[in-house]
């Protein structure tokens, strides 16, 4: 359930989402719904995307790419269909935000992905969805029907003449399917593996045709700034990283949920003001930024803007906006040993850095966290997650070593205190403060 908006909210993205049946098409259209793809559509091609560019989007699926970028990657005289692809997959750990937009407001992501249709020729859309979502499947799959009946899709939308096509597609659960040439593949119907690299999806995607591939909240932002203009969407943000940003704060804070903050926002602001600090009043000991696949930052180094570039300058990642807090009494170990775990599932096993490397630091965090082990497997974790870096098809491999070696090098202290047959010195104290 999406959280009373706080006070410092800037709502853009989520301005419907406490308006009655916010979902349906007569709501949306009478809160300027469908406006920006009638202005985009007496737009050409290059000033959607330039307004696109100017509006310093970049994508909020993790990577943070700049959008209007990746859309002028497509070849405009290539002889092949064009594709327009949505990343609805939503797998990363600590992330809770695209499955509210496409339940709250379905139709904001439906205009924003027709009008990216318009800036690249493409008359076919997708909507790839996490298989676990199935009522979020036949959410989408109401909206799209609203939408066909008005004449919002379908041959000659909006009576111009130009035709466009959405349709839903269910994924089967599978991490590595968030990731754009592997869901490519799942979508055709293969096992989802990552694909080479290059050719980018942009030149060769879906059926090997020109795609354009971004996730929900990306497209949600695209029908403001077509409508306000890009300068008023740069405004909201920070320098490069323009608009408002969808970040789920989970963990241990007093209000956890999912707030519309402007790009830019204060980190230690965000767990404090909007958040309501950290919970039974205890300190803050760490954070993860953007999703289990980033690095963890220590106390000392929250004092951050929340952009992909500040983030970036202290060695994370703002990635998919799930921050999540750590108190004093949280256990680097186990969490290192957690993420890890999902990790090692979730490996597709194309790529042996990864399947392999993935499940050797799980078993060896599980043996530090048992208290059985030694000093040594402190710099083998260490060297087994950079042995792991940039040696793969796909950034899982990355996404599993990346937060380790931070977690070993922030916190080699409490691996320390692991050694020699001690037992996790942070449950010990929970099980005697509990008896």
């Amino acid at each position: 359930m999406y959280n009373s908006p706080s006070p410092l909210e800037v709502q853009v993205l989520t301005r419907r989402f406490r308006l009655p049946n916010s979902h349906s098409i007569e709501t949306y259209l009478q809160n300027d719904g469908y406006k920006a793809v009638e202005k985009a559509l007496g737009m050409s091609q290059e000033d959607i995307i330039n307004e696109v560019k100017a509006s310093g989007l970049r994508g909020r699926g993790g990577a943070g790419f700049p959008t209007g970028m990746k859309w002028g990657f497509v070849p405009r005289t290539s002889p092949k269909p064009k594709y327009i692809m949505v990343n609805g997959d939503e797998s990363e750990p600590g992330t809770c935000k695209d499955r509210l937009l496409m339940q709250y407001d379905p139709h904001q992501l439906i205009e924003g992905i027709i009008i990216a249709g318009q800036a690249v020729g493409a008359e076919q859309g997708y909507i790839y969805i996490r298989g676990e979502f199935r009522y979020l499947i036949e959410h989408m799959d109401r909206a799209i029907a609203e939408a066909y009946q008005r004449g919002f899709l379908g041959a000659n939308i909006f009576g111009s003449g130009k035709t466009f096509h959405l349709a839903t597609h269910s994924g089967a659960g599978a991490y590595e399917c968030g990731e754009e040439s592997a869901l490519l593949e799942s979508f055709e119907g293969k096992r989802g593996n990552p694909r080479i690299r290059p050719p980018f999806p942009a030149v060769a995607g879906a059926y090997q045709c020109p795609t354009i591939l971004n996730n929900v909240e990306t497209y949600c932002a695209v029908p403001s700034i077509i409508l306000n203009g890009a300068a008023h969407f740069a405004g909201l943000g920070s320098p490069k990283n323009g608009g408002t940003r969808l970040f789920c704060l989970s963990g241990h804070v007093n209000k956890p949920g999912v707030y519309e903050l402007p790009m830019g926002f204060n980190l230690m602001r965000m767990i404090n003001e909007v958040g309501g600090g950290v919970r039974g009043g205890k300190k803050l000991k760490a954070v993860i930024p953007g999703g289990s696949s980033c690095p963890v930052l220590k106390a000392d180094e929250c004092d951050l803007a929340m952009d992909f570039d500040s983030v970036a300058a202290a060695k994370s990642m703002l990635g998919s906006g799930g921050v999540v807090v750590m108190d004093e009494d949280t256990c680097m170990v186990k969490a290192a040993l957690r993420i890890m775990r999902f990790y090692a599932h979730e490996s597709c096993g194309w790529c042996i850095p990864c399947r392999e490397g993935t499940t050797w630091l799980r078993k060896l965090l599980q043996r530090f966290h048992d208290g059985m082990g030694t000093k040594s497997d402190i710099v083998l974790i260490g060297d087994l997650s950079k042995n792991m870096l940039g040696r793969t098809f796909c950034p899982l491999g990355d996404a599993a070593a990346m937060p380790t070696i931070a977690f070993v090098e922030k916190f080699r202290d409490e691996f320390e205190a692991h050694l020699d047959g001690k037992p996790c010195p942070y449950e010990k104290s929970s099980k005697l403060v509990a008896a």
